[in-house]
């Protein structure tokens, strides 16, 4: 049993930060229900979409058409009997549905509600609708994270959705010791813009310290003027290795594996300040270097010789030709195939627990495989009684 085993979890998230956050959590044991319905288009594609798959795993759903009142009380009849209700609806939904905090709390005293909304619950952008690109660009993360001249590129892919996931799952776990001290729950604010615009902080901290306003750097270190921190290329179609030189010691060491060619063993070279303004030139000269190397025999001989370097791995590289995570297992097939999508891959959670391991993985689920479990466990109706939720669309 994992570590949270016997906390139930009401989830009413969808997309990708508050379903991340709450599948952190079904991995670690916790009893997580997902409600979902099947009455109208779901965001991500629904349960029988790869998407929606990716991160629900480990979870129940449970089909209730909460624009019905009904629906909405058993809904309420639930948030009842959780330890933690988890919601990414736009401000207010919950409440207007009587099913908020405060209209939860005075009947389940112990419970914990989180609102992973966009922006948070309160001020004058609380009503904006954002995903993983808009709160990149308000929160400064796509102009920090792009090259000299350009403030539009940004990261590419939905990181603040992941980091708000994890910002959530840790919330929750201090709020749930909170009530093992206290035996009250409360009410979470977690704006998954703040958390992006936390990830800011040095470059926040170098402006209010030295007066030095942040921008794009691509590849160079943004801060220290460090020299080769760079990506260079290798034999092959884009294959490349990033190199990060810290000391003048590993400085000497690179030189020395390179066979000391001239253009290296200018004693000017081994001051960091140095290589710093020379930074083009060694750039030109080391990808001379790097060019006609194998990416993972180089790096293998630069960690070897105390040199920081790692290759640029691609998805293909991570899942076929990495030993380290093939040692680790964090790649697997679902023992069990997906109704609609046959035989499916996962990753493992990654902490790993000695006296509570979590290696149990349940492939996701679709429509109509625990209504009634669901419905027994939680709510304590009869067969029937769930029989006649569906019959009448309460279950849809």
């Amino acid at each position: 049993m994992g570590p949270l085993a016997g906390i139930r979890i009401l989830d009413f998230t969808h997309v990708l930060a508050g379903p991340f956050c709450t599948r952190l959590l079904a991995d670690m044991g916790a009893d997580v229900v997902k409600v979902v319905t099947d009455t109208r288009p779901v965001a991500a594609g629904g349960p029988d979409h790869p998407y929606f798959a990716m991160w629900n795993r480990n979870k129940r759903l449970l089909q209730l058409d909460l624009s019905r009142d009904d629906a909405r009380e058993a809904a309420r009849q639930m948030a009842l009997r959780a330890d933690i209700v988890v919601d990414n609806f736009s401000v207010g939904v919950l409440d207007r549905w009587n099913i908020g905090y405060d209209a939860v709390a005075p009947l389940n005293p112990g419970v914990i509600y989180m609102a992973m909304s966009g922006m948070g619950q309160t001020g004058p952008w609380s009503s904006y609708v954002t995903y993983a690109p808009t709160v990149h660009a308000l929160a400064g993360l796509t102009y920090l994270t792009g090259v000299r001249g350009r403030s539009d590129i940004g990261i590419g892919f939905s990181y603040n959705d992941h980091m708000a996931g994890l910002h959530g799952a840790f919330a929750l776990l201090a709020a749930l010791e909170h009530r093992r001290r206290t035996g009250r729950g409360q009410s979470i604010d977690m704006s998954q813009f703040e958390v992006g615009v936390g990830f800011s902080g040095p470059a926040l901290l170098d402006y209010f310290a030295n007066g030095n306003p942040a921008g794009p750097v691509a590849n160079d270190h943004p801060w220290d003027r460090l020299y080769p921190q760079n990506c260079f290329p290798c034999h092959g179609n884009e294959h490349w290795i990033a190199i990060a030189i810290e000391t003048d010691d590993q400085w000497r060491s690179l030189v020395a594996e390179m066979g000391s060619p001239d253009w290296a063993s200018d004693p000017a070279l081994e001051n960091a300040e140095t290589r710093w303004r020379r930074r083009g030139d060694i750039y030109v000269n080391l990808a001379i270097w790097t060019v006609p190397q194998d990416r993972y025999e180089l790096m293998h001989r630069l960690q070897t010789a105390g040199i920081p370097a790692g290759t640029v791995q691609t998805g293909e590289d991570l899942t076929q030709n990495d030993p380290q995570l093939k040692h680790a297992q964090m790649h697997f097939t679902y023992s069990e195939e997906h109704p609609a999508l046959g035989k499916i891959n996962g990753d493992r959670l990654v902490p790993r627990f000695a006296k509570t391991p979590t290696t149990t993985y349940n492939r996701p689920q679709t429509f109509n495989e625990s209504n009634a479990q669901i419905t027994q466990d939680w709510l304590n109706w009869t067969p029937e009684e769930t029989a006649q939720a569906q019959q009448n669309g309460l279950i849809a």
